[in-house]
């Protein structure tokens, strides 16, 4: 694989008070055409996080058609899981419905944070999104007692399945975390049994985190691409012949930081949409999405 960078789509700068700065772990939407909905997280002036949209056109990506006024998902209660921020992790169709699901943030006092996994719902075709729930619909249980982040669900034959993050432990320096991509199995967009499989995990001593996996099925192979991150992060790549057992192809990835600019760093946090007959993946660059999101083409043999 090979993917050619069409450019930086947007950076946020200081539009309104919830999108002060990054915009991080991008979903594409379509909407008509070729104009997509780029959801993403963002964080006001105290780091909170919030989730927000801009407009795009793929003919001319580069070219902003519209940006959201208010976020579709702001911070949670005081006191409930997500009351620190919500980060974006993927949107999934059901029926008429659209469900977002997010990593909810808690700050913590021995360890940095507590996240977990929460769920909203969209049913106006992705304009609103409201919780389902207070609670998480995933949270710490018997086989991820630390932390969860990140998941990237999709529904195939009436099954429901759901790859995400989660600390094997955690250490006196954020690096000693080892944060994995794990498997559940759902009857129910709101229903998840946690299987305890690692699909991703630490393969050496220079690494210790997976994240934001985003999986594709091409009916011949299960197709992966996650982030991990040693001195900084890169962008991986895995194959499954059935979802669970991965084999790393990260030589395969096909993409890497550039030699300067916004992205000459780290790549990081993929997602990845088909349309036309093309494949793209947006992408962060940069310390974690302060520097903004960009578009990448898969160049076809």
């Amino acid at each position: 694989m090979r993917w050619r960078k069409l450019g930086r789509i947007f950076s946020p700068d200081n539009e309104h008070d919830w999108m002060v700065s990054h915009a991080a772990n991008c979903v594409a939407w379509p909407i008509d055409g070729d104009r997509f909905r780029i959801y993403f997280s963002t964080r006001d002036r105290i780091n909170r996080a919030s989730i927000g949209w801009i407009k795009i056109d793929l003919r001319d990506p580069t070219r902003i058609l519209a940006i959201s006024k208010k976020p579709v998902l702001s911070p949670g209660e005081i006191g409930t899981f997500d009351d620190s921020g919500v980060s974006l992790a993927c949107i999934v169709r059901d029926a008429d419905s659209l469900l977002l699901y997010y990593t909810g943030w808690n700050l913590g006092v021995t360890v940095p944070w507590r996240n977990s996994i929460g769920l909203a719902i969209s049913r106006d075709g992705g304009e609103h999104f409201e919780r389902v729930s207070l609670a998480p619909v995933l949270d710490r249980n018997r086989v991820d007692p630390y932390s969860l982040s990140y998941p990237f669900v999709m529904k195939r034959n009436d099954a429901w399945r759901m790859w995400y993050g989660s600390n094997l432990r955690w250490g006196s320096e954020q690096r000693d975390m080892d944060h994995v991509i794990k498997y559940a199995s759902g009857i129910a967009p709101d229903e998840w049994t946690p299987t305890g499989d690692i699909c991703i995990g630490i393969a050496n001593e220079n690494e210790y985190a997976f994240s934001r996996p985003c999986v594709v099925f091409d009916g011949d192979a299960w197709r992966m691409w996650y982030s991990f991150r040693g001195a900084a992060y890169r962008i991986g790549y895995a194959e499954s012949r059935n979802g669970v057992q991965w084999t790393r192809r990260d030589d395969l990835a096909g993409i890497a930081p550039s030699s300067e600019g916004w992205d000459s760093e780290s790549v990081e946090y993929p997602w990845i949409f088909d349309h036309d007959g093309e494949r793209y993946m947006l992408y962060n660059g940069n310390r974690y999405g302060l520097t903004g999101f960009g578009l990448a083409l898969l160049e076809r043999d």
